[in-house]
């Protein structure tokens, strides 16, 4: 069984977390090590010749997990012909078929690779007409009841705290049902239908009194998006608004996430308060700036009476007077800042993020989609540019998923008219625009768009970041369109990075032989797009770190359009005017598909230029609030040391 970081005795972390909660590395780590409890439970009452009966969750919190006992099956024999098995959830109205049926998805990812019964598999059915849903409903219980009840449930949490789909008010003692979908689940959900209007409304979950009924409950979370939920749910009073708070009042769950999930925690983010620690720079640097911001006062103010206040005297104890730290915090926090991110030539570099030399730098700035550089860290693209250096941009994938259709017909009829008007006759062109024109007034939600369609989404993307870059400076050649293989689904889920991604990323590195890579370092989503890009990098680095130009290759990474680095963890912060900011705006300004409403809007309706304006004005806010000089905008980055 998984061990319990919880000592409900005595352990420190008693006094800030209610629940047994368990931190592993990363998500890969954590899904074996649930799958290997899941394994043992199975084989145990394999030997008593028992049922092991399992609650099953969807989304693609799992996915890892599912694809391990798929390996424990197929490579260690692991039988599940004694598993009953039983999903939380379904969407409603849903044919089993459908793209987005939670029925597809366990028999993809789990049922139809090992050797389950098939009548031991119960999935919530989102078939049946409303009058039918009560009774079925409680036959649903009745069959879990038969068998004894749930002897393990996994779940998932949804940003407002829902398990299953028991939302925000759901009571304990809810019964399996149909529920209405929040509106933040519905957004959360509406990448996978393209769109919030094709997202379903309701859907049928099993309650919240079967959940608590199980004899174990693991649930499992992954990335940054999820820290705050998790640190409600685990820290937070119990609650109806928290549905996932209410196990804290459960003999036997534990949560299962991974560290960027658990970064909220108080015995993460503070661990200070927890226990005695041993005060290293970068803790002391975390500590003294997340003091400063919460009393709203800049370093150099902090006084001895604030830090022992605010359960500091320890450090005080080990290095100060307050004084002394804060000067030292000072000095390291203004380092970070630099109008140079290729570095200031000859100037001396030993208090710069940057080397001074060599002065002119071959720089590869890798872009998951083809608005994210600009997006992301345009201010520092166009100085990098205008500074002299070397620049290249790649693009990793195509982001033809982002297209809307209507943008798609718009710019092959574009097409059509261009040539018909030139006297260009082009038969071929007629029938790519008569075959998409088809496709997409026939198209179903959530259809898979035909090849057609996708090259002409990407084909718009890929002209979008052809003029940004132009805008920037670079020449044509300097300009690299990856298309990435793993991206190319044509849905939202994508394939695993394989040895072709890192093949064509590894013969981009040697053939710009950079001094610097930048690339995006989003952790928020462990199977989005970016983190697979990142892996990608990660993993070409790796094997070319021999090489002899890679010894003076430095790697940066940025953040996306969301959120930023925290203020203890940026090494480099290049500052904007307000002239470099609008400067930015404009070459957003080139991805035109991207404006006045995105496929992918999320739950947050301002576009894309904005989100990064109140992100880079939010960092350079900080700064100043710390004592730092006034800027109108930051970028920041984090270094990779390979």
């Amino acid at each position: 069984m998984l061990k319990s970081s919880v000592d409900k005795s005595t352990g420190f972390e008693r006094r800030f977390e209610n629940i047994g909660t368990v931190i592993f590395e990363d998500s890969s780590v954590a899904s074996k090590a649930v799958a290997r409890e899941i394994a043992d439970l199975i084989i145990e009452k394999q030997r008593s010749n028992q049922s092991c009966v399992l609650g099953l969750a969807t989304g693609s919190t799992p996915k890892g997990l599912y694809a391990e006992l798929v390996r424990l099956h197929k490579e260690e024999g692991l039988s599940f012909k004694n598993v009953v098995s039983f999903n939380l959830d379904e969407y409603y109205p849903m044919e089993p078929d459908s793209v987005n049926s939670y029925v597809r998805f366990m028999h993809e990812l789990l049922f139809n690779q090992v050797d389950i019964l098939p009548e031991n598999v119960h999935i919530p059915d989102g078939t049946l007409s409303k009058e039918e849903i009560s009774a079925y409903c409680n036959e649903y219980e009745a069959k879990i009841e038969a068998l004894g009840g749930i002897d393990l449930q996994i779940l998932g949490i949804g940003g407002n705290g829902h398990i299953g789909f028991n939302e925000s008010g759901s009571l304990q003692n809810s019964k399996t049902r149909l529920v209405a979908l929040d509106h933040i689940t519905r957004v959360a959900a509406s990448g996978d239908f393209s769109g919030l209007s094709n997202t379903p409304r309701t859907a049928i979950t099993l309650g919240v009194k079967k959940i608590m009924e199980a004899k174990r409950v693991i649930l499992m979370a992954w990335g940054e998006r999820k820290s705050n939920i998790i640190k409600a749910s685990v820290e937070g009073t119990v609650t109806t608004q928290v549905p996932a708070s209410f196990l804290q009042e459960h003999d036997n769950a534990t949560f299962v996430i991974d560290k960027e999930a658990s970064s909220k925690l108080t015995r993460i983010k503070t661990p200070w308060l927890v226990e005695k620690v041993t005060w290293t720079d970068k803790l002391i640097r975390k500590a003294v700036l997340g003091l400063a911001l919460d009393l709203k006062k800049p370093i150099l103010m902090l006084t001895d009476a604030d830090y022992i206040e605010n359960g500091m005297s320890d450090l005080l104890a080990d290095s100060g007077p307050a004084y002394d730290i804060n000067i030292k915090i000072f000095n390291d926090l203004q380092h970070t800042i630099t109008g140079w991110p290729g570095g200031k030539p000859n100037a001396d570099d030993t208090y710069r993020p940057e080397r001074a030399e060599p002065a002119r730098k071959r720089v590869l700035i890798f872009s998951p989609h083809p608005d994210d550089d600009i997006i992301s860290m345009g201010g520092t693209f166009k100085r990098l540019q205008d500074q002299g250096h070397d620049v290249h941009v790649a693009y990793q994938t195509s982001g033809n998923i982002a297209v809307a259709d209507d943008e798609a017909l718009r710019f092959a009829n574009f097409v059509c008219d261009y040539n018909e008007k030139f006297g260009i006759v082009s038969p071929e062109a007629d029938a790519i625009y008569q075959k998409a024109l088809t496709f997409l007034r026939e198209k179903k939600n959530s259809e898979i768009d035909i090849p057609e369609v996708r090259y002409i989404k990407g084909l718009i993307r890929k002209g979008e970041a052809r003029a940004t870059s132009h805008f920037v400076g670079l020449p044509d050649e300097n300009i690299h369109f990856m298309e990435l293989p793993f991206y190319e689904t044509g849905t939202i889920e994508k394939n695993p990075v394989g040895e072709d991604d890192i093949k064509i990323t590894m013969d981009l590195i040697e053939k710009v032989k950079p001094h610097q890579i930048y690339a995006a370092g989003d952790l928020a989503d462990p199977h989005g797009t970016h983190k697979v890009c990142l892996d990608a990098i990660f993993e070409s680095v790796r094997r070319l770190k021999d090489k002899d130009f890679m010894k003076d290759c430095w790697v940066w990474l940025y953040r996306g359009a969301w959120q930023e680095w925290g203020i203890e963890e940026i090494e480099m912060a290049v500052p904007m005017s307000p002239d470099q900011v609008l400067e930015k705006r404009h070459g957003i300004f080139k991805h035109q598909s991207q404006k006045d409403g995105v496929v992918f809007q999320g739950t947050d309706s301002r576009e894309f230029w904005q989100r990064a304006e109140d992100r880079n004005k939010e960092t350079a806010d900080l700064y100043d609030l710390l004592g730092m000089s006034r800027y109108a905008a930051m970028e920041a980055f984090v270094r990779w040391v390979f």
